[in-house]
């Protein structure tokens, strides 16, 4: 490890918190100034790192059963609504005419929310905030929407991407590809094959979305070699993966695997033929796309793109590609390589925080924060990046120039930080837990010589260094 270690400490230290978490607070350089890398490590050991345990949150299945129930009842209001508008056109008066919808947000906002706050919250209260990085890496690369699955975005989260971020990449393939958010959002839920009991009896048919994806973005990348036979084909082994119908109180919203649905026989995917029937088939074709080598270089290639670069070192995207091959997908063992490769602290602070990282960098340097989630939602969505609601199945881009475009806005949010920080914040202090030797002359100058608390705060976060990992 001492090996890696710079000549500066500190300056190790604040690198590791702005590139690889999610940038220090209170007295953290220091902390972590004795090993910064040993302390990212440190975080890929302890028990359950990113799960959250909350018994306040619903799982998938009960959020979809609940949702249901509330859209069952919404509906039972409007038509009593109805009825009674009907009465007292004709003379007649009912009671509870005037009902009116209660206030607030209904309940796939009020879950979304909860599940906004989780995953907020983590994220303000980590430590470095290695291992959440992770979280927001997959979740981004496994992405699912809200626009579509509002009420299981969260649970999605929670549920397919953090028991498996230190895990293998097989598992969370098979959590994602399986989970009722993923199967709802690419409309496998409604695929049936053509030759099936269920496609002889219906009109609807194969659909493939899911399938393309899935080898597209999720595994293989674009142009590896894979056909478009290969995505229809994969399309049927993947039929029947399906959810049970939510107004079901048991089970209603969870995964089912349909038979009736299911295309019968053998299919062969990327030059293997796969005679399992039933789910075992899909689950043998997700295990050979997560071994195939050029995932390995899709997923080195991404996670090196994420935290180091736009265009990432050679050396790197191939020290991490061996070891997903030699690990057998081990994530954690992904997350060893990257800390411990020279690569990936020496290149150049040139990378673009995303939105969402950049305000929970800003909240923890300032201490802003507060009980409502909504403030950081509607910054998000003010910046481009709503929690959630990628613009593609491909996620959010990860390259500095879909980014540079919003940093206007950044001002104007910057802005309202530092109103609410200035009271308690002294700008040159701030400067130092914030930033500590990543911060230039320059920067440290123009705070120093700001007019007023709010103006020098607002500097430091629109300052390169506070913007960039």
């Amino acid at each position: 490890m001492s090996a890696n270690r710079s000549a500066n400490p500190s300056l190790d230290a604040a690198l590791a918190l702005h590139r690889f978490g999610f940038g220090p607070r209170g007295d953290a350089i220091a902390r972590l100034s004795a090993d910064s890398r040993g302390a990212l490590l440190a975080e890929l050991d302890r028990p359950d790192a990113a799960l959250v345990h909350d018994p306040n949150l619903l799982d998938s299945g009960e959020a979809a059963r609940a949702v249901f129930d509330f859209r069952q009842q919404r509906k039972a209001v409007r038509f009593a609504q109805r009825a009674a508008q009907e009465m007292a056109t004709n003379g007649n008066a009912a009671p509870g005419a005037n009902a009116m919808r209660p206030p607030g947000p209904g309940l796939p906002q009020q879950i979304f929310l909860a599940e906004a706050k989780a995953h907020f919250d983590r994220a303000l209260d980590a430590d470095t905030g290695f291992v959440e990085r992770l979280v927001w890496f997959w979740s981004n690369h496994f992405c699912v929407s809200a626009d579509k699955v509002r009420p299981l975005a969260g649970a999605f989260e929670r549920e397919a991407i953090r028991p498996h971020v230190l895990g293998h990449f097989a598992e969370m393939l098979l959590a994602v590809e399986s989970h009722p958010a993923m199967l709802r959002y690419l409309d496998n839920a409604r695929s049936i094959g053509p030759d099936s009991i269920a496609g002889h009896n219906q009109h609807r048919g194969l659909n493939e979305n899911l399938a393309r994806e899935i080898m597209e973005l999720h595994t293989l990348g674009v142009r590896t070699g894979y056909t478009q036979a290969d995505v229809t084909n994969f399309a049927k082994v993947i039929t029947g993966w399906t959810i049970v119908p939510p107004r079901n109180p048991d089970g209603g919203g969870e995964f089912n695997f349909n038979p009736r649905m299911h295309e019968p026989g053998a299919q062969t995917v990327t030059g293997h033929t796969y005679t399992a029937m039933g789910f075992d088939q899909g689950a043998a074709v997700l295990l050979d796309l997560a071994r195939n080598p050029a995932t390995a270089t899709h997923i080195a290639t991404k996670l090196a793109r994420h935290f180091v670069a736009d265009d990432p070192p050679p050396r790197l995207v191939e020290a991490l590609r061996s070891s997903f091959l030699k690990s057998d997908g081990n994530l954690k063992e992904l997350a060893r390589t990257l800390l411990l490769a020279p690569d990936a602290w020496a290149a150049p602070r040139a990378k673009l925080k995303r939105p969402g990282e950049w305000l929970v960098a800003a909240a923890r340097a300032t201490g802003v924060r507060s009980p409502d989630v909504r403030p950081l939602l509607n910054a998000e969505n003010m910046l481009g990046e709503p929690l959630w609601r990628p613009p593609a199945p491909k996620g959010f881009d990860d390259v500095n120039a879909a980014w540079m475009d919003g940093l206007a806005q950044r001002l104007a949010i910057a802005n309202q930080f530092a109103h609410r920080a200035a009271p308690a914040a002294d700008p040159r202090q701030l400067i130092d837990t914030a930033l500590g030797p990543l911060a230039s002359a320059e920067t440290r100058q123009a705070v120093a010589r700001a007019e007023t608390r709010p103006e020098a705060v607002a500097m430091l976060l629109m300052s390169p260094e506070f913007l960039r990992r």
